[in-house]
């Protein structure tokens, strides 16, 4: 298996872009992992990862809790459709599998969703900020 959170943010990118009531909000190549400011819009950017080890558990495996960052980014009617696209987001987080390439996810859970407007009003951008961490296991 890859770093953790890399392995993770693979997983919830091809969930996302799987998802139709996501792909058609937000076309898939804007579906990535990378900075948080975005070039086309609008777009989910995850970013900003970090990986907690928990250490071995039984039969050669590992735990890590993983948390990461999901930005969603809108322009176009401003809140409402950056919202409509988090939500659409976090539902298929939430009802995301279980078993992934080379990894399990033990727990997902979304703490906290965060909504903003950009500093410069005048651009009219919303961005939204999803939390997601996963304790996720794998054989070594």
């Amino acid at each position: 298996m890859i770093e953790p959170s890399v392995a993770l943010q693979t997983a919830l990118r091809g969930t996302l872009i799987a998802d139709l009531t996501v792909s058609a909000l937000v076309q898939p190549d804007r579906i990535r992992a990378g900075s948080t400011r975005p070039d086309r819009l609008p777009c989910v950017i995850m970013g900003h990862a970090q990986t907690h080890y928990l250490g071995r558990a039984s039969g050669e495996q590992h735990l890590a809790r993983v948390n990461l960052d999901v930005h969603i980014w809108a322009i176009e009617d401003g809140a409402d459709t950056a919202k409509a696209i988090g939500f659409a987001v976090a539902k298929t987080l939430i009802g995301m599998a279980d078993h992934q390439d080379g990894f399990d996810i033990d727990q997902l859970d979304l703490p906290r969703v965060i909504w903003m407007r950009d500093p410069q009003p005048e651009l009219a951008y919303t961005h939204g900020v999803i939390e997601v961490e996963a304790v996720i296991r794998w054989r070594a």
